[in-house]
């Protein structure tokens, strides 16, 4: 029993793990946007898309943060 849960709290840690890399590639892949086009609101796109990756990184954080915490209650 101990062995199944070690093993469902190590798949959790790397999923978590994952979620957590994906930002970082997305801003480490410079050429991706590194371009003034396309606008959004008069907005280059370099400026809007680090700022919608902001919203995302929050989200994969807390995610992740909700899977390495989950049921530790101690």
């Amino acid at each position: 029993m101990q062995e199944k849960a070690s093993q469902k709290d190590l798949s959790r840690k790397l999923v978590a793990f994952v979620l957590l890399i994906i930002p970082w590639i997305a801003y480490l892949w410079i050429s991706s946007y590194d371009k003034a086009e396309p606008t959004l609101f008069g907005v280059t796109y370099f400026y809007w898309y680090q700022t919608v990756w902001l919203a995302i990184s929050s989200i994969l954080y807390v995610v992740a943060a909700l899977l390495i915490y989950r049921g530790d209650e101690n």
